[in-house]
């Protein structure tokens, strides 16, 4: 093994130290801020992230004033809608925490109402129902054996005979087994029977979507296989707020639904959250930014990847600059989110297409035969003689989810900002 030789490495330091000491080149630090010619960039980068993004409400008065909030404790006797905010107040939650703080209201105010699936009682793997069981007791919160096609069907049992059954899939890659329960008997359930019975109490919660490193079985986004299935409902939401709302209005919708939570939001997207009971429209899309040139339409997850390219679309970065046609930095595009997949909000998306003439859909499922490719054909058929440009889908590759480099089969801010050009360009 080789040794230095000390003596020798000590005299040669001190040799070369006066020489450094003696130059005539002042000291210099790396990147200097004192010169103020270059400043470090903040943690978070420059551009919009999920945690820095102006679509969460991180404010009490924004959180009160979300756009179709209704709160259930209000007097509604008289038909009129009422959005009394005062004394109402709000805590800071997570996606996973509004969860759970949805469920808990909804086992608070239904005693039919029970909680099953893998490991939903010591928490689950995301914690969406961490405490349920110790406060409601395990009867009604309660872990199942990992048979997702038998948790489908339970629940379908237990709802026809008038409970409110609200099932936890631990993933939505698992949902598969569980297809020819939901499809054949849950979907066609109050249609089979005439209309004398249905399982309108049934609610599937899954965590869905990519976090970036879950592969073939933990990231995929299979709400399009669904799109058929009439007699479901499918909502993926985007926020804390959103979430717990939405989830609310599910578990008390007279149809089956399946509540799909984007898996990485779980713990990065965080608001102030209402406390008390409300609830959010199904069916409805929300316009997060207006706009009169391009509709932008997206869920979950890809709609803070959408603000980035927006953000790359108005400020591009000097390497993007030389791609980015100056006379398009300013197009005004209109930022949807879609929230109810099935059925997906048509006079919405329509009203705002026949306006801006152009749409970009973007979602984290393969492109062919996806909710994209629904949206795309409807609005091509309703709004033909009013677009200036053909519909343009961004989605993931027809590729399985990606054992390594898995962000890239998913549409990036630069392959969103690529279609936002061709489609303004065309």
């Amino acid at each position: 093994m080789f040794v230095p030789n000390t003596k020798l490495a000590l005299r040669t330091a001190k040799q070369r130290i006066p020489l450094l000491l003696q130059s005539s080149a002042p000291p210099r630090r790396w990147q200097s801020t004192v010169e103020g010619k270059v400043e470090p960039p903040p943690a978070g980068g420059h551009l919009p992230s999920i945690a820095t993004s102006k679509m969460l409400r991180t404010t009490r008065d924004d959180a009160l004033r979300t756009p179709g909030l209704a709160w259930t404790d209000d007097d509604d006797s008289t038909g009129a809608v009422r959005n009394i905010v005062g004394g109402r107040e709000t805590r800071k939650m997570n996606m996973y925490q509004a969860v759970r703080d949805a469920l808990s209201i909804a086992l608070a105010k239904d005693d039919t109402a029970v909680v099953f699936g893998e490991d939903v009682a010591f928490g689950g793997v995301f914690r969406c129902t961490m405490g349920l069981a110790e406060e409601f007791g395990r009867e009604r919160v309660f872990n199942t054996p990992l048979t997702e096609q038998g948790i489908a069907g339970f629940g379908i049992g237990i709802a026809s005979m008038g409970h409110t059954a609200i099932a936890e899939i631990q993933f939505a890659d698992y949902i598969f087994p569980a297809f020819d329960q939901i499809v054949n008997e849950a979907a066609k359930y109050r249609y089979r029977a005439g209309g004398q019975f249905n399982i309108g109490g049934l609610t599937i919660r899954t965590p869905t979507m990519a976090v970036g490193h879950g592969g073939l079985y933990h990231s995929q986004s299979p709400e399009g296989y669904f799109m058929g299935a009439s007699g479901l409902k499918i909502v993926i939401p985007r926020s804390p707020i959103q979430c717990k709302g939405l989830l609310l209005a599910a578990i008390r919708d007279p149809n089956p639904v399946i509540f799909m939570e984007p898996k990485i939001l779980y713990r990065s997207a965080v608001e102030q959250v209402p406390i008390d009971d409300y609830t959010l429209p199904l069916g409805r899309a929300e316009t997060l930014i207006p706009g009169a040139d391009l509709t932008l339409l997206s869920w979950g997850t890809p709609l803070y990847t959408c603000t980035t390219a927006l953000s790359l679309l108005s400020s591009p970065p000097p390497a993007l600059a030389p791609l980015v046609p100056a006379a398009l930095r300013g197009a005004r595009v209109e930022l949807i989110d879609l929230r109810t997949v099935l059925p997906w909000d048509v006079e919405g998306v329509v009203a705002s297409v026949e306006r801006t003439g152009r749409l970009v859909v973007v979602h984290e499922a393969s492109v062919t035969a996806g909710v994209g490719a629904e949206v795309a054909a409807e609005v091509q058929k309703r709004c033909f003689l009013k677009l200036k440009a053909p519909v343009k889908r961004v989605a993931g590759w027809d590729v399985p989810a990606g054992l390594q480099y898995e962000k890239f089969n998913m549409p990036d801010a630069i392959r969103i900002l690529d279609g936002l050009i061709e489609t303004l360009s065309y």
